[in-house]
Formats: structure tokens, C-alpha cells, sequence
């Protein structure tokens, strides 16, 4: 029996597709998210076509500290809650302007936002990714997290399911993964 070209490649990658997502985890296209280094819960939005991860400051202000710079910024949270925090900056991020965003005036092309390094606990997952700050005031989500801390989190996304890692469920004491 010879099997055509077309049916062999068929059943190969039927094969290793299995091996592809093997370690993975499956999200939804909303789960909940615990930022250990401020003990807060939120719902947060995966979304693989952004790179970078962005959460919900205003306030957003560059200062230093013994020599380094730092970032203070106001966590916008639900509600009437503020809380003004202070962390050392990662670096700054570059985003692409929207069209609808874009000022021929101003000639610039992306907007400059600080980044941070956060410990985010998604379902049992620990792990330190950067995330960018910027006022998300206008969105549903507080927490967006893109391709980058994605992979972080060795995830599959699958966008016909929401919370499907369940409530955050990492120990305090955990130590992030790679």
C-alpha cells in the first residue's frame, strides 16, 4: 500500500500535535489574575496580538532613587480604591500608535510607557513578567496580558472559554518559574 505525499503529511502532523502542546496550560480569553506584589486580584484579558502586558495607572510619574530610577504611579482599581505605589522601573516600552491615535504635529509613531517586573499568578502558574503602565480606564479589563508574558506562562489561549484556570491558586511562598 503506498500512501499518497498529501495523507502522510496528514498523519504526521496528527502525530505531533499532542507533543506541541504538551507543559502547556489552556486559558480562556479572560482569567483571573493574582498580582502577589500588591495582593490584588483582577480579571484580566489574554491577548495574544498585543506583545506586552499593560495594567491600569494613572498618575504615572519618573523619579529616582538612590541613583536608579524608579516609578510612582496610582493603581486605579474598582470602586473608590487608590493605592499609590512606588517600584523600580524595568525599562521604557515603545508602542505603536493606534491610527486613530496618531498626532501629525507631534510626529511620533508609538507612545513611550514605563514598564515593570510583576509577579502575576494565573490559575497554579507563578511567574515575573514586565507589564506596562498606561490608563485603562476606558476598558473593561484593568489587566491585559500580551504574547510576551504569554509564552512566560507556557499558555494556550482559547478564546471560546473565559476563567478556565479557575481562581488564582499560588502560595505566597512560591518561587516564580522561567
Amino acid at each position: 500500500m503506498t500512501l499518497k505525499p498529501f495523507a502522510l503529511l496528514l498523519c504526521l502532523l496528527a502525530l505531533s500535535c499532542p507533543s506541541l502542546a504538551a507543559g502547556k496550560t489552556i486559558y480562556g480569553l479572560n482569567e483571573y489574575t493574582h498580582v502577589l506584589d500588591f495582593d490584588l486580584e483582577v480579571a484580566a484579558k489574554l491577548d495574544t496580538g498585543a506583545k506586552t502586558a499593560s495594567l491600569n495607572a494613572r498618575n504615572i510619574k519618573r523619579f529616582k532613587r538612590d541613583g536608579e530610577t524608579w516609578v510612582r504611579f496610582v493603581l486605579a482599581r474598582d470602586g473608590d480604591q487608590e493605592q499609590v505605589i512606588e517600584r523600580p522601573l524595568a525599562r521604557i516600552s515603545k508602542i505603536k500608535r493606534r491610527a486613530g491615535d496618531y498626532d501629525p504635529d507631534e510626529g511620533k509613531t508609538y507612545t513611550a510607557r514605563p514598564v515593570i517586573e510583576l509577579q502575576l499568578c494565573m490559575g497554579r502558574t507563578l511567574r515575573t513578567v514586565e507589564v506596562n503602565l498606561t490608563d485603562r480606564s476606558a476598558f473593561q479589563y484593568p489587566l491585559l496580558i500580551g504574547s510576551e508574558a504569554l509564552k512566560r506562562f507556557e499558555a494556550l489561549v482559547d478564546p471560546s472559554l473565559k476563567y478556565a484556570a479557575g481562581k488564582p491558586g499560588c502560595t505566597s511562598d512560591a518561587t516564580p518559574g522561567e
